[in-house]
């Protein structure tokens, strides 16, 4: 069974960790460009993306809606679906680290667009929120913040709280492809015809030993008849021989 999350809220349009603003064409770009198979965003602490820090999952899939109520009524989110990690479900029961932040690269790769690099997950918001734009007040924190993201003009959103609720999926297995279909139907075509062949085989060596087995009994027939013929002829020679004796 695989775990994921039902949906949760990664982001807002709006403010970041170091005073540009999320825009709402990025998240559009987001939904429409995210692609686990061509770059997944992985799951980190505290956006450490060093090579010796382990991670907690992927991101699934990710969509857009706009929020209907509430103070942020009107602001479009950046929804996923999480993959997550035993650590992080268990860290998620225990109430741990359930504040999440996005990395997003303006201009990613070839496409020219938004894409989404990277979530973290954090016990306090401020660490990702307030403290960090702090941090960029400063040349040398604003140094030390930079460090974290994998490029230098990524954005590091304001951390969201997130309820993450998961379900268990069955393995599904994949749909078989045309090529293996037609494999599949002419093996078993090819099994079917191998029965009636060995059926036959069998049938064919049934009726060889049954005209073996008859050969040889009317071989021993033959021999039983031409014991018979001597044993006649023997007795019409007595006959004969006992008839000229009575006319003596």
């Amino acid at each position: 069974m695989t775990k994921k999350s039902k949906p949760v809220r990664l982001c807002v349009e709006g403010a970041t960790t170091d005073g540009r603003k999320v825009q709402r064409q990025w998240l559009t770009d987001i939904a429409k460009n995210y692609d686990p198979s061509v770059y997944g965003a992985r799951i980190n602490m505290e956006h450490l993306n060093y090579e010796w820090m382990p991670r907690f999952g992927d991101v699934e899939s990710v969509y857009t809606e706009e929020i209907s109520e509430g103070a942020l009524k009107g602001k479009l989110a950046l929804y996923g679906i999480l993959s997550p990690t035993d650590s992080l479900i268990e860290m998620n029961r225990k109430r741990q680290k359930v504040y999440t932040s996005v990395e997003i690269n303006p201009n990613f790769s070839d496409m020219n667009s938004a894409y989404l690099v990277g979530l973290a997950v954090t016990d306090n918001p401020a660490s990702l929120g307030t403290s960090m734009l702090e941090f960029s007040a400063g040349a040398d924190k604003a140094a030390t913040f930079s460090e974290r993201k994998q490029d230098k003009d990524n954005v590091f959103t304001a951390a969201e709280e997130t309820v993450i609720e998961f379900t268990e999926e069955e393995n599904k297995p994949e749909k078989p492809s045309l090529k293996d279909r037609i494999m599949a139907k002419f093996s078993r075509e090819r099994q079917r015809n191998d029965v009636e062949l060995n059926d036959i085989h069998q049938a064919v060596e049934l009726c060889a030993e049954e005209q073996t087995e008859t050969a040889q009994k009317l071989t021993r027939l033959e021999t039983q008849v031409k014991a018979l013929s001597g044993i006649k002829e023997e007795n019409e020679t007595l006959r004969s021989e006992l008839d000229q004796l009575k006319k003596i």
